[in-house]
């Protein structure tokens, strides 16, 4: 065993390098500039490019040009970044860009508190984009996940060309924690898929038993079209209305259609429990901690991380709530994710644990909620 000592952030900056990522480009902004500082080691030794951009809209707008061109992208930012990226977020969906984009969460709103974290952009995440099309989102736990997770997204990325976000927290991102690496599995990794040989490329056909169309990249020797307005399989602007309901359909099959392939999670049960704790990101750790204790005195609950937090792991919801009796959502927002745990099972109280003050949630105040 050979024992690493780092931050979330580094562990990010190494998942996506060795997930083949070789462009990043972001502007600096508390807690996720050392993400910037990491790929400004990592890159440019391998031939990769890091840029350090004027602001927040020419960060991703760098990086989808980039992806474009066919190389692998990440950019990574805060709450305010955010904000300023949704226009492009938007491009990426409906131009099926793939880019990896991470978001450190800190409290908000707006500038909020720099220094503090929080798990505030859980919803603008999956609607912040004109249109309202799904996204994926996964939320780390710890430093492991930081690695592991960002190097999922970018398989994600790749797979079904859309934007995959990393909704990290300031406390997982600016802790140090030690990891083996040498310990650390990966699967295989993924890159997108070329068209045949033997047919015209259309930029956006779609092969048989596949959701996503082929790729070249924009600057080769074949022709490609990218426009961020509703379009046809070959990429010209189109006002039809069976194109633009083809299009729109497709873009959110082949992320709906793919939801138990891309349902990350952690489930521990406890035998007699009759309250479930349904939590995500920073938080799992305390719920863990109050698992454990719970289970060795002998009122046991069970607990569920959810690390993809978008789509809806509702298979996975609804078979973990079927044997108990009460349901308590974890968040450190004021109530955003508890109202899909509700819409799925609505034949069991689901109570809120929630706390949007700058500080953790501590297994202490997760305990008391249990027997209140």
């Amino acid at each position: 065993m050979s024992l690493t000592l780092m931050e979330g952030n580094e562990a990010v900056a190494r998942g996506a390098f060795a997930a083949g990522c070789r462009f990043f480009a972001g502007y600096p902004i508390t807690p996720a500039t050392t993400i910037l500082n990491n790929m400004l080691g990592l890159l440019p030794p391998v031939g990769g490019i890091c840029l350090q951009c004027e602001d927040e809209i020419a960060s991703i707008g760098a990086c989808l040009g980039a992806s474009m061109a066919g190389l692998k992208v990440m950019t990574a930012t805060s709450g305010p970044g955010i904000s300023l990226y949704s226009e492009q977020i938007s491009f990426a969906i409906g131009s099926e860009i793939p880019i990896v984009i991470v978001d450190v969460q800190r409290l908000g709103p707006s500038t909020g508190s720099a220094t503090r974290g929080a798990d505030g952009d859980v919803n603008f995440l999956r609607w912040g984009n004109s249109g309202g099309l799904p996204v994926i989102v996964l939320a780390p736990v710890d430093l492991a996940d930081c690695f592991k997770l960002t190097f999922e997204a970018f398989n994600l990325a790749e797979k079904f060309r859309c934007p995959v976000f990393v909704a990290s927290n300031k406390e997982i991102a600016m802790t140090r924690e030690s990891i083996d690496m040498d310990a650390q599995q990966l699967p295989e990794m993924l890159t997108r898929h070329a068209p045949p040989a033997d047919r015209d490329f259309l930029p956006f056909q779609v092969d048989d038993g596949r959701g996503v169309p082929n790729f070249l990249p924009i600057g080769g020797d074949v022709l490609v079209r990218q426009t961020s307005s509703t379009h046809g399989v070959n990429g010209y602007i189109t006002t039809d209305h069976d194109e633009i309901a083809a299009m729109v359909s497709r873009l959110k099959s082949k992320i709906h259609a793919a939801v138990d392939e891309l349902s990350y999670y952690d489930s521990y049960t406890a035998d007699g429990a009759k309250t479930l704790i349904i939590s995500y990101g920073v938080s799992s750790r305390a719920a863990k901690a109050v698992f454990n204790e719970l289970k060795r005195s002998g009122h046991p609950v069970s607990l569920l991380v959810l690390k993809t937090i978008w789509p809806v792991a509702e298979k996975v919801i609804r078979r973990a709530t079927r044997a108990v009796e009460r349901v308590v959502v974890i968040e450190m927002n004021l109530g955003q994710y508890v109202h899909e745990i509700q819409r799925i099972v609505p034949d069991k109280p689901v109570e809120l644990l929630a706390q949007m003050d700058g500080r953790l949630i501590t297994p202490r105040a997760i305990r008391e909620k249990i027997h209140a």
